[in-house]
């Protein structure tokens, strides 16, 4: 009995059973069978020992598996609904292997439908990497779901969006986007790096295949690159995790185990994350030296209504425009994003200090002169887990410089 009772524990941390903080402290993290030890040990071996050719313990080689990235695939796929887990080296490393989907060409189409607002990122491996390869892309408006139906380019394989976007938090319907682009045999990516699973699991709203840097909120602690991809779908994942051992993009076990580390603690993360964003905003809104803000809880938000229905809070990421005042507005903003001292100017997001970067100079540089563009008076704020009086306190001073 004690080992069915066993059995059916695991199972339930594994597929979702159980409530969410409780899978991301046990899911795939069973106790070391030879130690005991409750913390999922860093696996370094490169190479593991076979009973005979071919008999083994389920791991033979370090690029094509290893039990501290086993933990962490588990881990993640559970939050995110997903059937199939599997990590890699970078976020970009992730999507590119999700890219090779495409070839050959999905169900005849080559085209990838990107969102109008990305992760610069994200634009660079699909317009300088991808397109030159024979990939065409185009960027459309994904809040217009008529119009998406109606301008359908007929060689599209794969529609990719992020909501909340990268860097203005659009939030797009996931659930309706997947109906318009299955009905046309696309592929559809979901980088849920903002929301994270905590907020949002587009698998369940009909999404094929999740992305994430892991190095953002999963992680969650500025001290690890990572990328993550989640799928229900058999086909995709055998792909995917074909290409991976093929290709290599693998992540190091000590990466593994600082991704796994930072799950456990996401759900308390993300609660103080959205409360920390909501004083910010509550700043921001009404400040004479502010043109614009975007925050998805806002009823004018760009996609308020989608990110009402999908998601559990609105995350902790804010952006915002300044107007110019006695400067230009890009000059005052990036006056701004320098003059604070518990915001840490700098690229990146999701982890527990506070940070502050401007777009256009910054992380969306490689999107200057595309649709992707970002506005040039824009700062980018990701909204950590300090005492929300200070990091108020901090950005009102820094709009007092302009």
């Amino acid at each position: 009995m004690a080992d069915q009772d066993d059995t059916t524990s695991k199972q339930e941390r594994d597929t979702g059973l159980l409530g969410f903080s409780t899978r991301a402290i046990h899911a795939g993290q069973d106790p070391d069978p030879a130690t005991g030890a409750v913390v999922t040990p860093i696996s370094l071996s490169t190479t593991f020992a076979q009973d005979g050719v071919g008999n083994h313990k389920g791991y033979e080689y370090a690029r094509s598996g290893n039990p501290t990235r086993t933990a962490v695939d588990t881990q993640i796929a559970s939050l995110e609904q997903a059937r199939y887990g599997m990590s890699f080296a970078s976020g970009l490393a992730a999507e590119d292997n999700v890219l090779r989907l495409l070839t050959p060409p999905h169900a005849g189409g080559r085209r990838i439908l990107l969102g109008n607002d990305a992760y610069g990122g994200t634009f660079r491996l699909i317009a300088k990497v991808w397109e030159p390869m024979g990939f065409p892309w185009t960027a459309v408006d994904l809040t217009d779901i008529d119009a998406l139906r109606a301008n359908w380019p007929d060689d599209t394989g794969m529609i990719w969006l992020e909501t909340p976007t990268n860097p203005l938090l659009t939030c797009f319907d996931i659930e309706a986007i997947a109906s318009v682009a299955h009905e046309r045999g696309a592929i559809v990516v979901v980088d849920n790096t903002f929301a994270t699973p905590y907020l949002q699991q587009p698998i369940t709203l009909g999404a094929d295949i999740v992305v994430h840097s892991a190095t953002k909120y999963l992680g969650g602690h500025s001290d690890v690159v990572g990328g993550f991809v989640a799928t229900s779908h058999d086909g995709y994942a055998e792909r995917i995790a074909f290409t991976q051992n093929a290709a290599g993009a693998v992540p190091a076990p000590f990466d593994n185990y600082l991704v796994l580390r930072g799950v456990k603690t996401l759900a308390v993360r993300m609660d103080r994350h959205c409360e920390n964003a909501r004083a910010i905003v509550d700043l921001l809104v009404d400040h004479p030296k502010v043109e614009r803000v975007l925050y998805p809880q806002l009823p004018d938000h760009p996609g308020h209504a989608a990110a009402a229905k999908q998601m559990k809070d609105f995350g902790g990421m804010v952006s915002f425009q300044v107007r110019g005042g006695a400067t230009t507005a890009r000059d005052a903003a990036m006056r701004v994003a320098d003059a604070t001292s518990i915001f840490t100017l700098a690229e990146s997001l999701g982890a527990v200090e506070s940070l502050i970067e401007h777009p256009g100079a910054m992380t969306h540089m490689s999107a200057a002169g595309s649709p992707l563009e970002v506005p040039d008076n824009l700062v980018r704020l990701s909204v950590g887990i300090e005492d929300s009086a200070d990091l108020v306190e901090d950005l009102a001073a820094a709009l007092d410089t302009i």
